[in-house]
């Protein structure tokens, strides 16, 4: 009797440390989502284990934002993607976008990380991706945009004090070709295209530029696909089942 009892007790503790095992683990998760916007995603009947990540708001450079705004910093996505390429448990990352744009050199850093990565990638934009939010869009292995998003391409632009001279013309044509370049790199639309959209003077008040709604952003050729969530799963899961199949292929 005392031995059952010892045993009840035993089999009690184990599951109560299991509980706690759970909810530590949900807590992490949970906060996890909170701080950075990011979660695995290991339910599905593929049992693929997808990274999700979130590109909101604006895109911090080498200056802090202020308190009250929104925030990517690079400096804690590039070490998570890092980490994503080095993971045997990681087959595949999923991008959500909804960002007002923000600082160049970090947005390029990001976007070049994400399309160096071996792992399959899809991106889904979800309100808005403009600014240097259009290179983010574009630099994973297949894009899709919902109905209503939007996409805003411009001319570069500097804040601050600038000197006028043509030597600043011409640093600011420099990175306005690596930007075009990366896009055009990445998509399907042509580099004088893009400098067109940029270039428009009819859409925008009192400014230049052009802002591109769902569907127009596909025929344009930024985007691959129209989609919400479920497309951009369904084609993630295609991708790593294809990925899969080739690398067992390559080892025969």
């Amino acid at each position: 009797m005392e031995k059952r009892n010892s045993k009840n007790h035993m089999d009690n503790n184990e599951d109560s440390q299991d509980r706690e095992s759970r909810l530590n683990a949900q807590e992490m998760e949970d906060e996890r989502i909170e701080k950075q916007g990011q979660v695995l995603l290991n339910k599905n009947k593929e049992k693929h284990r997808i990274h999700l990540l979130s590109i909101i708001g604006e895109i911090e450079g080498h200056e802090a934002a202020s308190p009250q705004t929104k925030t990517t910093k690079y400096e804690h996505v590039l070490p998570q993607l890092a980490s994503i390429e080095d993971s045997d448990e990681i087959d595949g990352i999923l991008v959500l976008l909804n960002t007002v744009g923000g600082d160049v050199e970090a947005g390029l850093a990001i976007g070049e990380m994400i399309a160096s990565l071996t792992k399959p990638t899809v991106s889904l934009v979800l309100g808005g991706s403009h600014s240097i939010g259009v290179p983010l869009a574009v630099s994973t292995d297949y894009s899709f945009i919902v109905k209503t998003g939007t996409m805003l391409i411009h001319p570069v632009r500097m804040n601050g004090m600038i000197i006028g001279v043509p030597q600043t013309y011409d640093y600011f044509k420099k990175i306005q070709d690596r930007i075009v370049g990366f896009i055009a790199d990445h998509s399907r639309i042509t580099p004088e295209r893009i400098e067109s959209l940029m270039m428009e003077t009819g859409m925008l008040t009192k400014d230049v530029g052009s802002i591109l709604v769902g569907q127009r952003a596909v025929e344009e050729g930024l985007i691959d696909e129209i989609g919400g969530i479920s497309q951009a799963l369904k084609k993630l899961h295609d991708l790593i089942d294809e990925q899969s199949a080739l690398t067992i292929k390559n080892n025969y």
